[in-house]
């Protein structure tokens, strides 16, 4: 890894230097964690919601930190000696000095960057399927951790903070990667995480409602969707939801795409379902018909493709090579099947929002001619205007309930399943829909397979492909596929490996 002086980081920082060293200082990473700080990297001491992390700085091996002038006064009062850059907000400067100090690596990468509220990860994994099959080195970062040419590297956060984001497309430049394909959410936008990436092309799949906590409006939370548009040299963007079109008036000459709007520069149609869900569509691109088969059920999967292709002829692939290549394609934890042949479908999703739980359902409403039965529940600590939400639409679809705890966090479960229940039982008005709640997961889970008869269609749903359940602040090992797994091989009789 290259050195950059401490002299040159200044000044792209704007930033004062106290404590100047006598001679050159060069920096040869940067990280937000102290312990993760080695003797020749920065440390960047951001104020937290509980102390500032300008407290950690003594303990740290770094040889000059990066802070604001609150950090500052805590160095400067324990007596800190090393080099120290100071500046208003360290946010606003931080990916830039990051994308300085690695290499500015996205300069010799095509990153693809996908925001929206729902099909980001599928797009992401179905761009990763079909860019690899046209030739290229593919790098993966999003909300199931970060792959490097099909190799899993765990990272903690959809869309990593700034140092180790650059960190990590230097890591890739390194490895022969060509194009990087990365989910962008709207904190992300927001807290600076991407800035100092060069964005080739960006994607918008649709907006709904998620993450009112931290976005105070829709409105809000839409433009900091759109700030990924003000910066990436392309857009590709979805009008099948009113937002989309809105999107299109902010983005520069988007390309568009569409499944439910025919007007879309590129559009996609179902032809057939297969009897294991996949789907045999056909996309419109460029004035040519390609037709191709996805492995992945849902009306929704339809667009994604559709966003996906776009996205990927918009950097110049061929349509025809990337989707003859989506036949590989796998996302974990998104209307993934588990199967130890019983004789009704069994589905594990990711939605933990309104709009994505609708979707969910209707995706296997299409797919089956029986009864539909799904465990929901909602997280604690994050936005209680979609508990009641999320259980309505649930109601509005299922056949069969079963409230139970997602991630209670630091939140009372049972005030949580009250509010997701309240929502169910105000939609049904009499209707045959049973409605449940059952504090255990696991328990919820085994009772919904039990429930289940030969041509139904199970699902559960806002966890996927997350491998913890949060309880407190304690995280214990719960893997929905593995819980539908043992409760379906208990039903049929077969060994179960615990």
């Amino acid at each position: 890894m290259a050195k950059v002086s401490l002299e040159n980081l200044a000044e792209i920082a704007g930033a004062r230097v106290e404590n100047a060293p006598e001679s050159s200082l060069s920096v040869s990473a940067i990280s937000l964690d102290s312990n993760a700080v080695k003797s020749g990297a920065m440390f960047a001491a951001l104020p937290g919601t509980r102390v500032h992390g300008a407290t950690f700085a003594h303990a740290s091996d770094a040889s000059a930190v990066l802070t604001d002038d609150a950090g500052w006064d805590i160095l400067r009062e324990t007596g800190f000696e090393r080099p120290v850059l100071v500046v208003e907000r360290v946010r606003d400067i931080l990916g830039d000095v990051a994308a300085e100090i690695y290499g500015h690596p996205t300069e010799h990468l095509t990153v693809i960057g996908v925001t929206g509220t729902s099909g980001k990860t599928t797009t992401t994994y179905l761009l990763e399927s079909g860019l690899t099959a046209a030739g290229c080195a593919v790098g993966l970062i999003g909300t199931t951790g970060t792959r490097i040419k099909g190799e899993d590297v765990p990272t903690s956060l959809t869309t990593p903070e700034a140092p180790k984001l650059q960190e990590l497309f230097a890591d890739m430049v390194s490895r022969g990667v060509t194009h990087v394909v990365m989910e962008v959410s709207s904190h992300a936008l927001v807290l600076g995480r991407v800035d100092g990436t060069k964005f080739a092309a960006a994607g918008f799949t649709n907006l709904s409602q998620d993450h009112l906590d931290f976005h105070p409006t829709m409105e809000d939370y839409f433009e900091a969707k759109a700030i990924l548009f003000d910066r990436a040299e392309k857009a590709v963007v979805c009008i099948d939801d009113e937002w989309g079109q809105k999107m299109t008036q902010r983005a520069h000459s988007p390309v568009t795409v569409g499944v439910h709007n025919t007007s879309a520069d590129c559009t996609a149609r179902l032809d057939s379902v297969t009897e294991s869900g996949a789907q045999d569509i056909t996309v419109r691109i460029g004035g040519q018909d390609i037709s191709t088969r996805i492995p992945l059920p849902g009306a929704f999967n339809i667009a994604n493709t559709a966003l996906a292709t776009a996205l990927a002829d918009s950097v110049g692939i061929d349509p025809k090579v990337f989707l003859q290549g989506l036949d590989a394609a796998r996302v974990p934890g998104r209307m993934e099947r588990v199967s130890v042949g019983q004789p009704f479908v069994a589905v594990v999703d990711y939605a933990h929002k309104p709009a994505a739980v609708a979707a969910a359902l209707d995706s296997l409403r299409e797919q089956v001619d029986g009864r539909i039965g799904v465990v929901v529940g909602a997280g604690g600590d994050r936005d209680h205007s979609k508990r009641p939400l999320m259980g309505a639409e649930a109601a509005t679809r299922a056949d069969l309930v079963i409230i139970t705890d997602d991630n209670p966090r630091t939140e009372d479960p049972a005030a949580i399943r009250a509010a997701v229940k309240q929502g169910a039982e105000s939609v049904i008005d009499g209707a045959a829909t049973d409605i449940r709640e059952v504090a255990s997961r696991a328990q919820a889970i085994a009772d919904l397979v039990a429930w289940a008869e030969p041509g139904d269609a199970i699902i559960v749903v806002g966890k996927g492909h997350e491998v913890g359940q949060i309880i407190g602040e304690t995280t214990h090992h719960f893997d929905d596929r593995e819980e539908v797994a043992f409760a379906l091989a208990r039903r049929e009789g077969k060994e179960v490996k615990e």
